[in-house]
């Protein structure tokens, strides 16, 4: 280390590191130093503290628990409207696709969306992103999608920058033009893919208002030779790809998005051995989605033992959207993952933090306490790690550690 002093140092803290899949890397009575660049400088056993080291900030943590900062890593958080009325015919046994056909889904958002100004989704989706920062969430990510039109897209992609800056939490903007058909495109979805192709994407790209592209891959939304366009679109715009695969269908979208080096594969209750083999060999996440699971009522889970035997990451996440995820909590998604997809509790917090980073292609960031790493950190008040997905409704987060300025 160059220097003694540093802007921060959290003393007596039990870290969680989470370098390894196999146990949480646990260090108790820890130290961990931040340097200038927000940045983990050191960490350890408080005992171990290089000498003469000081702080213009030092926290004891009271033995209070330090994980990575939870990721959030798939989202619809930037709309408007309310779709209240569908989770009622749901609960009379309406499908999805029935809705949709009807003229709800997520077009009943995009008309809502469109007519709602910058600040109102700003506002709006400010207010979710606080919910999700009160229970230790430091990055999301944050699709498109509601607008369906170069302009709408383009709002809510500058929404999900300004999130940003107004909670001081990072966002990662997804470009979802494929994810369902416009009324301008009418039975016409090719026609509406080569819009997105030749119009929509590049202009937004150009515009530095996207990290990631991703389409949704189904019976319902498009089908892989139209999204594999959108995916060479990306390719050319050196835009990394992620997907909306297996979720009412086996459509054979994970190993589209394999064969283009995908991010993530997300959703996945239909997929099949040879979807999961593709993803092991590109190094794609699985990102689970246990809320839609469970407010769709579900019966058909994800290949968990297959995921794991062929040592494929998985993710969790919210997939916070109106009408089929209105989660707003990490830690239920947790629950969820564990007692509805069996996963244990260490998968379950790897699958927020190590593992949603590499969906992200940010696993050189965040995700684990490392050297080098950027200091998004969680504290929490709990007894063991297992206490983050045990007490479903109960939120152990303790805010006291420095943002980041």
């Amino acid at each position: 280390m160059k220097s003694n002093r540093y802007p921060s140092l959290l003393r007596h803290a039990n870290l969680i590191t989470l370098t390894d899949d196999s146990d949480y890397g646990i260090i108790r009575d820890g130290a961990l130093l931040i340097d200038q660049r927000h940045r983990i400088a050191w960490l350890g056993p408080d005992k171990n503290l290089p000498a003469g080291t000081t702080a213009e900030m030092e926290i004891d943590c009271r033995r209070h628990w330090i994980t990575p900062g939870l990721i959030d890593c798939h989202t619809h958080l930037v709309y408007a409207g309310n779709r209240g009325d569908e989770f009622a015919q749901r609960l009379e046994g309406i499908s999805y696709a029935e809705i949709a056909a009807r003229g709800g889904g997520i077009n009943s958002t995009v008309k809502a969306t469109r007519a709602a100004s910058f600040a109102e989704l700003l506002d709006s989706a400010v207010n979710r992103v606080r919910t999700l920062a009160a229970e230790g969430v430091t990055r999301i990510e944050i699709k498109s999608g509601y607008g369906l039109n170069l302009d709408t897209e383009r709002r809510m992609l500058q929404v999900a920058r300004a999130i940003a800056e107004r909670v001081g939490i990072k966002t990662h903007s997804t470009f979802l033009g494929a994810h369902a058909l416009p009324p301008e495109f009418s039975n016409n979805a090719d026609g509406y893919i080569e819009h997105i192709c030749t119009a929509m994407l590049p202009s937004l790209a150009a515009e530095g208002l996207i990290d990631a592209v991703d389409g949704f891959c189904e019976s319902i939304g498009f089908s892989t030779a139209q999204i594999e366009q959108v995916f060479r679109t990306a390719q050319r715009l050196n835009l990394p790809v992620k997907l909306h695969a297996e979720q009412l269908s086996n459509q054979h979208g994970a190993s589209l998005v394999a064969r283009y080096g995908g991010l993530s594969a997300d959703h996945l209750e239909y997929l099949d051995a040879a979807g999961v083999q593709a993803m092991a060999q590109a190094g794609t996440v699985a990102t689970l989605l246990p809320g839609a699971f469970y407010y769709l009522r579900e019966t058909r889970l994800p290949p968990i033992a297959s995921l794991r035997e062929h040592q494929v990451p998985m993710a969790i996440a919210t997939d916070h959207n109106p009408g089929t995820s209105p989660l707003l909590s990490l830690l239920t998604a947790m629950n969820m993952g564990c007692v509805l997809f069996q996963m244990t509790p260490l998968e379950a917090l790897l699958g927020v933090t190590r593992h949603a980073a590499k969906a992200l292609g940010a696993e050189h960031e965040c995700g684990t306490l490392e050297v080098g790493k950027q200091a998004e950190l969680a504290c929490w008040d709990i007894d063991q790690p297992v206490d983050l997905v045990y007490a479903l409704g109960h939120n152990p987060y303790s805010p006291i550690i420095p943002a980041q300025s």
